[in-house]
């Protein structure tokens, strides 16, 4: 059980919960109450000092679906279903437009620009040479440079973050599982959940099948966010129609401009209060540098550091 959940994002099936929580999260969470003022209870949490913080980590499902006791198919080489297909090459185009209008890097929004008119012009031999490899957006995807800083080729990455998603979206066992990670680790003393890219869907999701004490106060954290993506994520959302969680007491989101995952900036319009609540999102555009989508630029941030810290306030840790 534990104080504070985290949620992975995407491409992260080839770690474990262990070293994304003591390696990557606890230090950039820790960073984040530092430089918010906090620095006793970021030594608390660095050394887990009566705040657990647990990492939800269902990344292996991508890797080992027998994780899930569904067998031992191999998702890398297995053929997405259709729906799943059709809902990766929505987002790839998505993120194609999004790389047009809000790339910070010139270049990747000139790249953009060129991709769609090559994607839209059915006469032009590029688009026909690309409709028969089967994924054209995709494909295009891959060319954008700014996926590159995550650390693998930019095609290996588009490929992992839009299966990914989709494979979450239109497969139910996957679905459960990932969810199931999350409320394993909540409990009635639980007070925030943090979940970050494609984590803070299955966060969103699990923490509707949470109820907690009328009294408990839960905070409910999101980075880098898909959730109001039209037409893609928004429409499949369970449940329907989207609204905040009954449970959570407070929704604080978080995205920068030219994090093209996160797509849609502002939640408020697309999550209305739960049946006689009053609790909306509230989102804050953040700069995070050159690696618009990390989550340890997100988690560092001095604003987020704040929440963090207020949510834990009134249990002698803040």
């Amino acid at each position: 059980m534990a104080t504070i959940v985290l949620v992975h994002g995407i491409a992260q099936e080839d770690l474990a919960a262990d070293p994304l929580e003591e390696n990557v999260w606890l230090p950039a969470l820790a960073g984040g109450l530092r430089n918010s003022g906090y620095p006793e209870l970021a030594d608390r949490i660095r050394l887990s000092e009566g705040i657990e913080v647990r990492m939800a980590y269902y990344g292996e499902v991508f890797k080992d679906p027998g994780a899930m006791g569904v067998g031992t198919i191999d998702p890398d080489t297995e053929p997405l279903s259709p729906d799943a297909e059709a809902l990766a090459e929505q987002l790839a185009r998505v993120w194609l437009e999004s790389a047009v209008n809000a790339a910070s890097d010139p270049s990747d929004r000139l790249q953009g620009k060129r991709e769609l008119v090559m994607l839209d012009d059915d006469g032009a031999e590029a688009q026909g040479l690309r409709s028969a490899v089967g994924r054209p957006a995709l494909n295009a995807l891959s060319r954008i440079r700014w996926f590159a800083p995550f650390g693998m080729g930019v095609g290996s990455f588009v490929w992992r973050a839009l299966t990914q998603v989709s494979r979450y979206l239109t497969d139910d066992d996957i679905r459960s599982y990932a969810q199931q990670q999350v409320l394993d680790l909540i409990e009635a003393d639980t007070r925030l959940v943090i979940g970050h890219s494609l984590g803070s869907v299955v966060a969103y999701e699990a923490v509707h099948r949470v109820v907690m004490p009328a009294e408990q106060e839960l905070t409910l954290v999101t980075l880098g966010s898909p959730l109001a993506l039209q037409n893609i994520v928004y429409e499949r959302l369970r449940p329907q129609p989207p609204r905040t969680p009954a449970a959570v007491t407070r929704w604080e989101n978080f995205a920068a401009e030219d994090d093209l995952v996160a797509a849609r900036l502002d939640l408020q319009p697309y999550f209305p209060p739960a049946a006689g609540r009053t609790v909306l999102p509230i989102s804050h555009v953040v700069d995070t540098g050159s690696k618009p989508h990390d989550v340890t630029h997100y988690l560092t941030k001095p604003s987020v550091g704040r929440v963090v810290a207020e949510a834990l306030a009134g249990m002698g840790q803040a």
